[in-house]
C-alpha cells in the first residue's frame, strides 16, 4: 500500500496537472497526444532508451527494434511544421537505468511549444504556469512552500555570469578545455581526466554553480555556450551562445528548453556528431529519423521547452525524493 505522503502526492499531481491544462487552455494551447512507441528515439549523448521488439503477428510490418520515448519532442516538432500552433502535452516518458533520489526510469513530462516565438515567451508561459500551479496547490509536508512558484518574474541568468558569481571564472576568458581546465581547478574543482571543454565545463558546473542557483525564486539558467546548444538556434549577433534555457528551483534542475533550430541541414550535422559520441561511449547508436528532419526545414520559427513534473510536485509538496511523489517507484522492483 502507498504511505500517506504518496497518496496526499497524488492528490497534488491531480491539482497540478489541473492547473496546467487550465492555463494552457486559456492561452490557446491545443493539447495533444504522441506516441510513446517511437522507431527512433532521441540522441542525446547520455540517455539511453528502453527497447522494445516488435514481432508482427500479421503479414503487416516487419520484425524491428521500437523505442520506449525519452521526449515527445520529435513527433510534436511535426506537429508545428504541420502548422499545429501551439501545442502542449503531459505524458510518461522513459530514460534507461535512471534511478536516484531525482530520477525515476519512467516519470511525467509536460512539453509545450509556441510558434512564432523565442525564449523569452517560452520562459514566460512557463512562469505563469508554474504559478498557476503554485496557487492552486493541495497540502502539502511540514516546510512545503508551493508560493515559492509564485513569485514572478524568475531570475534570468546567462550561463557566463552564473559560473562568474560563484566561482570567478570567467568562460569567454577560457575559450578550450585546456585553459577551462586550469581555471576549474585553480578554485578547487577536481576534473579528473577531462579535457574537452564541456566535459570540464560539466565538472565545473555541477561542482560550484548548479546547487546555488534558484534558492530565493526559481531562476531560469540561459545563453549556454555554443558547443551546447543541442536542439536550439545560436543567438542572432552573438553565435558563441545558444538561445537555449533551464529552469532550476532550490538547486534542482527542473525544465529544459530552446529557441528551435529550424535549419534541417545544421540539425543534421548536430545529431551525426551526437551519434559520434554515444559511439565514443560506447552507448546504443540509434539511427536519424528523417521525418522528424525534414519536419525541422519546415517548422515555423518556434520555441519549446520540457519540464519534469514529478520533480515540479515534489518542491511544491515539500518531499526530498521522487519515491515520495510516486505510487510505484522503480526502486521497489528493479
Amino acid at each position: 500500500m502507498p504511505n500517506p505522503v504518496r497518496w496526499r502526492a497524488a492528490a497534488g499531481r491531480q491539482a497540478l496537472h489541473a492547473a496546467l491544462r487550465r492555463f494552457f487552455a486559456s492561452q490557446g494551447y491545443l493539447e495533444v497526444e504522441t506516441p510513446l512507441l517511437v522507431p527512433v528515439p532521441g540522441m542525446e549523448p547520455h540517455i539511453n532508451a528502453f527497447e522494445a521488439p516488435f514481432i508482427p503477428e500479421t503479414d503487416v510490418g516487419k520484425p524491428r527494434s521500437l523505442y520506449l520515448h525519452s521526449s515527445p519532442e520529435y513527433a510534436m516538432k511535426r506537429l508545428l511544421a504541420d502548422g499545429a500552433g501551439p501545442i502542449f502535452q503531459i505524458c510518461k516518458v522513459f530514460r534507461n537505468g535512471e534511478v536516484s533520489l531525482t530520477h525515476n526510469p519512467e516519470f511525467t513530462m509536460l512539453e509545450f511549444y509556441r510558434p512564432h516565438a523565442d525564449y523569452h515567451a517560452i520562459m514566460r508561459d512557463l512562469e505563469e504556469a508554474l504559478a498557476e500551479a503554485g496557487r492552486s496547490a493541495t497540502q502539502g509536508e511540514p516546510g512545503a512552500d508551493p508560493a515559492f512558484f509564485t513569485r514572478v518574474p524568475y531570475e534570468r541568468v546567462t550561463v557566463r555570469d552564473a559560473v562568474l558569481r560563484a566561482t570567478g571564472v570567467d568562460l569567454r576568458a577560457c575559450p578550450d578545455g585546456l585553459s577551462l581546465k586550469r581555471a576549474a581547478e585553480a578554485v578547487g574543482v577536481r576534473t579528473w581526466d577531462a579535457t574537452s571543454f564541456d566535459d570540464v565545463f560539466f565538472h565545473l558546473f555541477l561542482q560550484k554553480v548548479e546547487r546555488g542557483l534558484g534558492m530565493e525564486r526559481p531562476t531560469f539558467l540561459i545563453e549556454y555556450p555554443a558547443s551546447m546548444a543541442s536542439l536550439s538556434r545560436l543567438k542572432p549577433g552573438d553565435p558563441t551562445v545558444a538561445e537555449r534555457v533551464e529552469l532550476y528551483a532550490k538547486g534542482l534542475e527542473l525544465a529544459n528548453g530552446f529557441s528551435e533550430l529550424t535549419d534541417a541541414a545544421e540539425q543534421r550535422a548536430r545529431l551525426v556528431e551526437e551519434q559520434q559520441l554515444r559511439r565514443s561511449l560506447n552507448r546504443p547508436v540509434y539511427p536519424l529519423d528523417e521525418r522528424f528532419l525534414e519536419a525541422v526545414g519546415r517548422m515555423p520559427p518556434s520555441s519549446g521547452i520540457a519540464v519534469g513534473l514529478d520533480r515540479i510536485l515534489m518542491l511544491l509538496m515539500g518531499v526530498s525524493s521522487i519515491t515520495d511523489v510516486l505510487l510505484f517507484p522503480a526502486h521497489e522492483f528493479v
